[in-house]
């Protein structure tokens, strides 16, 4: 493609609205347009990328067996209401209504629509494994949409689901797409890690996330370097502290003015924030979003609470609990804000994390305004509805496996696989014959890439301060060659003949024959990130040009001759 004939705006300037590399780069070249907060158009070197990192995956996966189809982004509510996500989702999910009063939805996933497709057409244990993908637009009603492609309210995204027999035969195809997967990031050039993850709103058993490393991205990962043990915040297990063998000592209410704050209470009484209790209020809601009850959880001092633990142990959807008012809550349950604790609450569901049981004479609040309680004891003045792993692995805690100190690092998810089992199959009526002829729920998986948030990755992995790297799998083009003055026979000569061979051994080319300033020319080779780019100058009089590597940064002057044929051979290399 000459770039003089290419619908291509590159801006020199810093969008606004970017505040991260992916998002800044793939806007200043043009390869992305917001049309309104949360949901961008793909031009063409961006839409390119997107197609490559499509049939990256769709290789991949035909690989393992699996099909491709293609479903409606537009799903009726009855298949929701039947696996019980119509609410249970939030409100990111998309929700319309036709002009007779229909309740439909924008797919953010597809676990209905599949499900409902193989209960219809698989009845015998002969048409058992099955795997169907698609790559598709998928909608997310972000409440905070931010850092362009990373969290958008419209994505492209492959979602594939797997049907099997068996709890053993789930494992199988579990493990074929989490090697699809590993050969997928790895083909794009990303540097990632698998990790255990929450299930989430998609439900399930077992999960991994695939996490592309990168300080901007929004998930938090720990890991272990002794045994290898590694899990999103969101899921990992914590160590509880040793049980105390301490005696039981006398409850002691004690007058603590003004000190709300655990810090505060600790340095007053002379305590270690290890023998305080943390109180933190929340309210939830029912299915119609109506105020259900309130909930009190309780943490050691030093701790902070992981809210997606809460939530799973109060089995409730992520979006029906929030900070509770506590004026409100007071009036109800007794809470004192600031000296909340659990002996004497009422009315409330009381969560108290897996350690706290164990250990002995812990200074709580007396939900008395400006009192605490010394010498508070599990099971003697107190006992909780729910006793749960609710706390965060922290940095330098042990590792759950091995209990060496753990480490952080972030990332952005790009994939995910579940094991679902009989969630869906279940809820949703879909049965298989057996051998025998009787009826055998079907088990299932489901296995998702965020196409274009990978391609987002991929930029924040490769880039440095004068543009995009692209790895050469993935990139627009593989080769830029940049004309420096079109009005010079010779040059351009030499440079349309190259740009023709290239073009004939199946090389994809760019040709900068723009009339432009040489420097604006490189500095849009520079931003664009195209893996090869050979300058025709001066030079080509005598026979030679310029060849570089956009990840490099030496020059060399060689033959155009030799260029084309190490140009082809470093393409059909790396590609």
């Amino acid at each position: 493609m000459k770039l003089s004939n290419m619908h291509l705006k590159t801006l020199r300037e810093v969008p606004n609205e970017a505040e991260i590399a992916s998002h800044i780069l793939l806007l200043r070249t043009g390869m992305i347009r917001k049309l309104v907060s949360g949901v961008y158009g793909f031009m063409p070197l961006g839409w390119r990328s997107v197609r490559k990192i499509e049939e990256i995956v769709r290789q991949e996966m035909d690989a393992k067996g699996a099909q491709e189809i293609h479903m409606s982004a537009v799903q009726p509510a009855e298949l929701w209401m039947e696996s019980g996500r119509w609410f249970k989702y939030g409100p990111e999910l998309w929700r319309l209504k036709d002009r007779n009063g229909r309740e439909f939805c924008l797919g953010p996933t597809h676990e209905e629509i599949f499900t409902d497709i193989v209960r219809s057409d698989v009845n015998s244990y002969r048409q058992l494994p099955l795997n169907l993908y698609q790559i598709q637009t998928k909608y997310r009603d972000e409440a905070r949409p931010r850092f362009g492609l990373m969290r958008s309210r419209e994505f492209v995204m492959k979602d594939a689901y797997s049907f099997d027999r068996t709890f053993k035969d789930l494992d199988k195809s579990y493990d074929d797409m989490y090697d699809a997967y590993e050969k997928v990031f790895t083909r794009c050039g990303l540097n990632f890690r698998p990790v255990e993850a929450d299930t989430g709103a998609i439900g399930g058993s077992n999960s991994h996330e695939f996490t592309a490393l990168s300080e901007v991205g929004e998930s938090e990962i720990a890991y272990c370097e002794k045994c290898n043990m590694a899990a999103t915040t969101e899921k990992a297990a914590c160590v509880d502290a040793p049980a105390s063998n301490e005696k039981e000592l006398p409850l002691e209410e004690v007058h603590t003015p003004g000190t709300k704050t655990i810090e505060e209470v600790a340095d007053f009484l002379k305590l270690d924030k290890t023998q305080t209790l943390k109180a933190l209020l929340f309210v939830t809601y029912d299915d119609d979003g109506k105020e259900k009850g309130y909930v009190a959880a309780f943490i050691r001092g030093d701790r902070e609470l992981n809210r997606t633990k809460l939530v799973n142990a109060l089995n409730i959807p992520e979006h029906a609990i929030e900070f509770a008012d506590e004026a409100k809550m007071a009036a109800v349950t007794g809470c004192v804000g600031g000296f909340t604790g659990p002996v004497g609450l009422h009315d409330c569901k009381i969560v108290v994390d897996s350690e706290i049981p164990g250990l002995r004479n812990l200074c709580a609040g007396a939900c008395k305004a400006d009192y605490h309680m010394k010498n508070v004891n599990y099971g003697r003045d107190y006992n909780a509805d729910i006793v749960a792993d609710i706390k965060l692995l922290k940095v330098g805690d042990p590792c759950p496996v091995c209990g060496a100190p753990v480490k952080h690092a972030r990332g952005i998810e790009v994939g995910q696989v579940f094991k679902l089992g009989t969630k869906y199959s279940e809820s949703m009526g879909a049965y298989y014959k057996d051998e025998n002829q009787k009826d055998q729920l079907i088990v299932m998986g489901c296995y998702g890439i965020g196409v274009t948030r990978t391609l987002a990755a991929i930029v924040e992995q490769h880039h440095d301060e004068n543009g995009i790297i692209w790895p050469m799998s993935v990139a627009p083009y593989h080769v830029i060659i940049t004309l420096v003055n079109p009005e010079d026979e010779v040059q351009s000569k030499v440079a349309d003949d190259m740009y023709q061979k290239l073009l004939k051994a199946g090389i994809e080319v760019l040709l900068d024959d723009r009339k432009e300033r040489p420097g604006v020319k490189f500095k849009d080779a520079d931003l664009l990130g195209i893996p090869i780019r050979i300058t025709v100058g001066r030079g080509a009089a005598s026979g030679q040009i310029e060849y570089k590597r956009r990840s490099e940064t030496e020059k060399e002057e060689i033959s155009a001759a030799e260029a084309i044929a190490r140009a082809i051979r470093t393409v059909e290399e790396e590609k």
